[in-house]
């Protein structure tokens, strides 16, 4: 009877086990789920936001849809065509046919003529002036079309045109990459553009080491504020950080304004370098590569003092008395033991402000001159003035690809550091 007795608790000891466990194992779904549910929105406004304006992005940087969608038959006829050769009769039809179902508003012309003219200079008002003159008589001949199309425009029996029409005659291409590292496609081959047409690498060579110079200056001056503000009572460190954040609060523009003021050369640098006797002529400050600088340095400060800052105010006081009381001078103590544990904070600050630098775009374009403008600038260019969203778009991804290869460096130096210590 006793043994009974037991089997049968166990039993139900068992089953009320099991029952806790489904009852568990519910209750962390539905905690899952309730948690994904609160995240659908920042996940569908970060998809919406970033990940697909970057998504196109990519695609339109090997995009080319311009030629294939205007010019559908004239780039089948151009098929095996010897470029050595004029182009063929066929082929004289074919654009004919295409240009008259062209809507007659032009702005599908002007796409076309403005992506041939980027291939080949002269194709914009050749193209544009065929398109006038369309429609031809239905019913000619090949050669009948051929005469027409040369008599509206005689620069149509060169063969660069059609050379161009026949070379983006897909609709995914590898030219605006290969345009945005000075490097193109010819016979098939990948070869380096004239060094006299070589300027993008140029463009992001001067980026890479304007937003160094401006990581750097910003390191040096906020490591020794943020260890002050680090060592100070947390009541009059929160006080001055109100001013580090200040110029979050601030319109760039405002900013950029002020330091016009400030640096031109009757502003009030150079006056007050002049009344003390420091210089005699004012110096050049402004619309160089030293107001860049020194605004964007500005700008910029308060993202390498935020993260310093944080990681200082976790490093305890007591490892440098330590490394004192040991035999230690206190600077081989500063440099030795306090700075490596803050690399963290350096390391997250420098990124920052250097992924922020090889960026800007405002700052240069007002304050540099010619040759002080960044990859940003050029972007914005072809966007706004040349209208050629592929050549932008194959520097923007430039940039992304710089952005990113910084970022996987600071992370592989990071595990490096880490599995250092």
């Amino acid at each position: 009877m006793g043994d009974t007795t037991l089997t049968t608790a166990a039993a139900i000891g068992l089953e009320d086990r099991d029952l806790l466990m489904r009852q568990l194992g519910r209750a962390k779904r539905r905690a899952r789920l309730w948690a994904f549910a609160l995240a659908v929105p920042m996940l569908a406004y970060l998809l919406v936001i970033l990940l697909a304006p970057i998504a196109l992005l990519l695609v339109r940087g090997v995009e080319n849809p311009e030629v294939v969608s205007a010019l559908p038959l004239t780039t089948r006829s151009l098929d095996g065509w010897d470029p050595a050769m004029t182009a063929p009769p066929r082929a004289f039809t074919a654009l004919a046919i295409d240009l008259s179902k062209l809507p007659g508003g032009g702005g599908q012309a002007g796409g076309l003529a403005r992506r041939l003219n980027t291939e080949t200079p002269g194709a914009r008002s050749l193209v544009m002036n065929t398109f006038r003159a369309m429609p031809l008589p239905p019913g000619l001949s090949d050669e009948e079309y051929r005469s027409r199309i040369l008599d509206i425009e005689p620069r149509w029996a060169e063969s660069k045109y059609w050379m161009a029409i026949a070379k983006n005659g897909s609709r995914w291409t590898p030219d605006y990459l290969l345009t945005a590292m000075d490097l193109q496609r010819e016979g098939g081959q990948i070869t380096a553009v004239d060094p006299s047409r070589a300027v993008f690498t140029k463009i992001l060579w001067r980026t890479c080491s304007t937003s160094f110079i401006v990581t750097l200056w910003c390191l040096l001056l906020a490591y020794p504020l943020a260890y002050w503000l680090s060592n100070l009572p947390a009541r009059k460190a929160n006080l001055l950080m109100i001013l580090v954040l200040v110029p979050f609060w601030t319109s760039i523009l405002v900013r950029i304004a002020a330091w016009i003021v400030l640096l031109q050369r009757e502003g009030l640098i150079n006056h007050g370098l002049q009344n003390l006797g420091v210089i005699s002529e004012p110096l050049a400050l402004l619309f160089n590569r030293t107001g860049v600088v020194i605004a964007m340095v500005h700008v910029l400060l308060p993202f390498m003092i935020l993260p310093l800052y944080s990681v200082m105010k976790s490093v305890p006081s007591t490892f440098q008395r330590a490394a004192v009381s040991l035999g230690s001078t206190p600077l081989a103590a500063f440099w030795r033991v306090y700075v490596p544990q803050t690399y963290a904070g350096i390391g997250a600050g420098a990124l920052m402000v250097f992924i922020l630098s090889i960026g800007y775009y405002v700052t240069p374009a007002l304050l540099g001159g010619a040759d002080d403008q960044m990859l940003s600038y050029y972007v914005a260019q072809y966007i706004n003035v040349d209208v050629n969203w592929g050549v932008a778009a194959a520097l923007s991804t430039v940039l992304l690809a710089t952005t990113l290869i910084l970022y996987a460096l600071y992370r592989r130096l990071l595990k490096t550091e880490l599995s250092m210590t």
